[in-house]
């Protein structure tokens, strides 16, 4: 159990902690190229969108194969999205290395494939636990890899330092050594219900929708603010080490706030614990839009949005293995997973569209103060008891 965590934990540190810093270079890189702000925020959008539609493929594959070919796959598409970052020219090649490249790498090396793994290999008494564990190394990547990667821009510049994380990618693949699983995990269970049986039977399932439709909202919120928060705290004239500074601050308290959902998740109603996050998270922006805008409110609205950030992450997989079980569970975290990063590309390309057509972010923050009201109430309906099926579903 030790070594599955730690290995997992390590993996979502580093896939994690890089991306979240991505934000960084949107305005180095447009400067230079001479690109919009658009331009930049449609390859991230491009990134979340393929990160989400490459998630249940890499899943199913995890869960078929085991999850260390995925990851070491994902590994090395992952370090050559990020040097190919580096040298695209044209917003086309941009959008297809930062964009496309690096989200079908992130689909193979984050939540939902370590997910399965720790959903498979941990003790059911423990698992919300466990997984509010490998959310905060997630969470602590952020807050370690974004001060070093503002860093890495200062020292060295932006290209050199995308191609510096691109070594920093590879090392996913031999932590993944740590995380093979058992030949046929789970023994004859695997024959129990075949791949289209469990996709009929969550797609089905209201509880699963409303799931679905809370990830999209967390999708859309974290990734507007994520990675247009910097250029936003730019416009007002505040110094680039506070954007720096908030979004450490965000992984900082967020892995506080992953564990202790994880936590709770073990003694509470996850869906309790996701309506409550999301309620919060409007009232967060709210309060952030209505004060007046300094560095210490930059960085008292960080630590709060970091204990709500990825405290979502926890109790909605914990809820999906609680209902349909482990078997698929990577697969069906990766279609969840798909609707969090639909949300997430119209966050990060709205926050650019917008922009650009209104010189002003303040429609696309009242918006996801308004999603934020709407998943609060999505999660109340969610069932969380294992749901019923017949004695045998042939394969």
């Amino acid at each position: 159990m030790h070594q599955v965590l730690l290995c997992g934990a390590l993996v979502v540190t580093l896939s994690m902690g890089i991306r979240h810093g991505f934000g960084l270079w949107l305005t180095p890189i447009t400067m230079e190229r001479g690109w919009t702000r658009e331009t930049f925020a449609f390859a991230m959008a491009v990134q979340n969108l393929a990160w989400g539609v490459a998630g249940p493929v890499a899943g199913m594959l995890a869960d078929r194969f085991g999850a260390f070919r995925v990851l070491a796959g994902g590994a090395l598409l992952y370090a050559l999205g990020l040097v190919l970052m580096a040298l695209s020219p044209t917003g086309a090649t941009f959008t297809a290395s930062a964009g496309l490249l690096i989200g079908i790498a992130q689909s193979g090396t984050t939540y939902a494939v370590v997910y399965g793994i720790i959903g498979r290999q941990i003790d059911p008494a423990r698992r919300s636990w466990a997984m509010g564990v490998a959310a905060a190394a997630g969470s602590f990547g952020q807050f370690l890899m974004v001060p070093v990667e503002q860093w890495l821009i200062a020292s060295f510049g932006w290209q050199q330092a995308l191609m510096l994380l691109g070594g920093a990618a590879l090392v996913i693949a031999p932590l993944a050594l740590g995380l093979r699983e058992p030949v046929a995990p789970g023994g004859p269970a695997r024959a129990q219900q075949s791949i289209g049986a469990a996709l009929r039977e969550a797609f089905g399932y209201r509880s699963f929708q409303w799931l679905m439709a809370g990830y999209f909202v967390c999708g859309f919120q974290v990734v507007f603010i994520g990675v247009h928060m910097p250029s936003y705290l730019k416009d007002h004239g505040l110094a680039p080490e506070v954007a720096t500074t908030a979004l450490a601050l965000i992984g900082l308290f967020n892995v506080f706030g992953t564990y202790g959902a994880g936590v709770l998740g073990q003694r509470l109603a996850k869906r309790h614990i996701l309506s409550t996050i999301y309620l919060l998270r409007s009232v967060a922006i709210v309060t952030f839009l209505a004060a007046p805008l300094t560095p210490a409110s930059v960085y008292l609205f960080s630590a709060v949005m970091g204990v709500l950030w990825l405290s979502t992450v926890p109790p909605t997989n914990a809820v999906i293995a609680q209902i349909f079980g482990v078997q698929y569970l990577s697969m069906l975290g990766g279609f969840v997973f798909l609707s969090h990063q639909v949300g997430s590309f119209l966050g990060v390309w709205l926050g650019g569209r917008l922009y650009d057509a209104t010189g002003s972010y303040d429609v696309v923050w009242w918006l996801a103060v308004a999603l934020g009201v709407f998943a609060a109430l999505a999660n109340l309906p969610v069932r969380e008891g294992p749901i019923a099926r017949p004695v045998a579903q042939p394969a």
